[in-house]
C-alpha cells in the first residue's frame, strides 16, 4: 500500500499533457493534472450512498502533505456521518457572520443603511459622532462581547462634554441594535426599547435656553465680526444672512438655489423641510430685504451653478452647521458668563427678543413675530382652524425693519 503513495516528487515533476490525467495517492485523494498546466488536489468519497467531490485548492499552494492532512480531516467529519462540503461551507458561513457582526462593521452597515433614508447632512453627523465618540471605545469588540458598561461609559463620557450628543447616541446605539438583531449578528438586544430605559442611561438635564445676545454693544461687535470675517466665503455669507433672516439651522445650512424667487423677493422653503411638517400647513415663505438679495448674489458667484447655496470645502455639499459654530467661537462668541455667547439657533432668539424691544409703538403683531419664525401651534386641531394668511405685506414690513436695524449697527460701530 505504501509503495502505492504519491511521492512529492512525482507531484512536482509531472507535467500537462493533451488530455487531464490524475495521480492517485489512495483513499479518495488524488491529483488532476490539467492540460493548462494546473495542478487541483481532489478528493472523493461516497456519503448517504451518493458519490461527491471537492477540492483542495492547487499544488503548490497546498502540498501533498497537507492534502493529506485535508483527506485526514475531511474522514473524521465522515466517520462521524457529517457531510464534510456542507461542514465547511457552514463554517464558512459562520466566520462570515462573526467577521461581520464586529462592532465597526455592523455599524457601518447600518450607518449605510440610514445614508438611504436620511439627508446628506443629517447622515454626516451620525458617521462623525460614530468615529469621534463610539469608535475609540467599541472599534476592536464583536458587537456580541458589548455590555451595557460600555455603552454607559460612552454616554457618561459624552455627557460632560455635550448632554445632547449624548442623547443622540443613545438613540442611535439603540437602532444600531434592533438592526443587528434583524441581521441575525446577535440574538439578544441590550437594550430593552422600554418607555423608561432612557433615564438608565441618561442623567436628567436642566432645561436650558440657547444662549443668545441682547446686549446692543456686544450685537454690535458680533454684526461687525461676522461681517468682516476672513474665512470661508460660504461661512461668512451664512452668518451674514441669518442676522437678517433668522432661519433654523439645518434651514439656512441647506438653503437651496431653488428655493430662491429674485423676482418675488421670496424665500419659499417646502413644508416637508420645515420642523413642523403638516402638510395642511402652506409652505414656509418670508420676504427677501434688499441686505439679503445683496448676500445671496453675493454668494452667487462661488455657488449658483450648484444645487446649495452654502457649499462646503468639498464645493459639491451643503455646510455643516458646526462649520458656522466653529467660526462664532474663533470669533469670539463662546463667553456665557459675559453675554457673549451665540450659536446659529441663537440668532432666532436674538431676532425675537430685541423685535420686543425695538418695537415700541407696537406696530408687528404676535402673529407676525411668530410667523417670521415659522412657530406654529402645537395643537394639530387649532393648526388646522388657524388663519391660512401668508403675512407676506407684514412680514416685508417687519423684515425690513429688521434689515435696516441691523445695518445701522454697522454703521454706528
Amino acid at each position: 500500500m505504501a509503495n502505492d503513495l504519491l511521492k512529492d516528487i512525482q507531484v512536482k515533476q509531472s507535467k500537462p499533457k493533451e488530455k487531464d490525467y490524475y495521480l492517485n495517492d489512495g483513499a479518495g485523494l488524488r491529483l488532476r493534472v490539467a492540460k493548462d498546466g494546473r495542478k487541483i488536489w481532489e478528493f472523493r468519497f461516497t456519503f448517504l450512498g451518493r458519490r461527491l467531490k471537492t477540492t483542495f485548492q492547487t499544488y503548490p499552494t497546498v502540498s501533498l502533505k497537507e492534502a493529506r492532512d485535508k483527506r485526514q480531516e475531511y474522514q473524521e467529519l465522515l466517520n462521524k456521518n457529517i457531510n464534510p462540503i456542507e461542514y465547511k461551507i457552514e463554517k464558512k458561513d459562520e466566520l462570515q457572520t462573526d467577521i461581520n457582526g464586529m462592532f465597526l462593521n455592523v455599524s457601518k452597515e447600518w450607518l449605510e443603511e440610514e445614508g438611504k433614508r436620511v439627508k446628506w447632512n443629517t447622515h454626516q453627523t451620525k458617521v462623525r459622532i460614530f468615529e469621534n465618540d463610539v469608535y475609540p471605545f467599541l472599534k476592536n469588540k464583536h458587537i456580541k462581547d458589548v455590555t451595557k458598561e460600555d455603552i454607559l461609559q460612552i454616554i457618561r463620557t459624552k455627557e460632560i462634554q455635550a448632554p445632547n450628543v449624548a442623547s443622540r447616541i443613545f438613540i442611535f446605539l439603540r437602532g444600531l441594535y434592533n438592526f443587528a438583531i434583524f441581521k441575525g449578528y446577535i440574538e439578544k438586544n441590550i437594550f430593552t426599547n422600554a418607555k423608561d430605559e432612557r433615564k438608565y442611561y441618561l442623567q436628567k438635564q436642566t432645561v436650558k435656553h440657547f444662549s443668545k445676545i441682547v446686549d446692543l454693544d456686544i450685537l454690535k461687535e458680533l454684526i461687525n465680526d461676522i461681517y468682516n470675517y476672513q474665512g470661508m466665503h460660504a461661512i461668512r455669507n451664512s452668518l451674514k444672512l441669518v442676522l437678517h433672516l433668522p432661519l433654523r439651522a439645518e434651514n439656512l445650512c441647506n438653503l437651496e438655489w431653488n428655493f430662491i424667487d429674485f423676482d418675488n423677493k421670496l424665500l419659499i422653503i417646502p413644508r416637508e423641510l420645515m420642523k413642523v411638517k403638516d402638510k395642511n400647513l402652506p409652505d414656509f415663505k418670508m420676504p427677501l430685504t434688499e441686505e439679503v438679495i445683496n448676500i445671496l448674489n453675493d454668494q452667487k458667484i462661488f455657488s449658483g451653478h450648484q444645487k446649495w447655496v452654502f457649499l462646503g470645502i468639498d464645493n459639491r455639499n451643503p455646510i455643516n452647521s458646526s462649520s458656522p459654530n466653529c467660526a462664532l467661537k474663533r470669533m469670539g462668541y463662546n463667553d456665557e458668563r459675559k453675554g457673549k455667547k451665540q450659536r446659529l439657533h441663537g440668532f432666532r432668539g436674538t431676532f425675537r427678543s430685541l423685535i420686543e424691544t425695538l418695537d415700541e409703538d407696537n406696530k408687528f403683531s404676535f402673529e407676525v413675530k411668530e410667523r417670521a419664525l415659522d412657530h406654529q401651534e402645537i395643537s394639530k386641531v387649532v393648526r388646522a382652524y388657524a388663519n391660512k394668511s401668508d403675512y407676506i405685506k407684514q412680514l416685508t414690513i417687519l423684515m425690513n425693519f429688521w434689515s435696516d436695524f441691523i445695518i445701522l449697527q454697522l454703521k454706528n460701530y
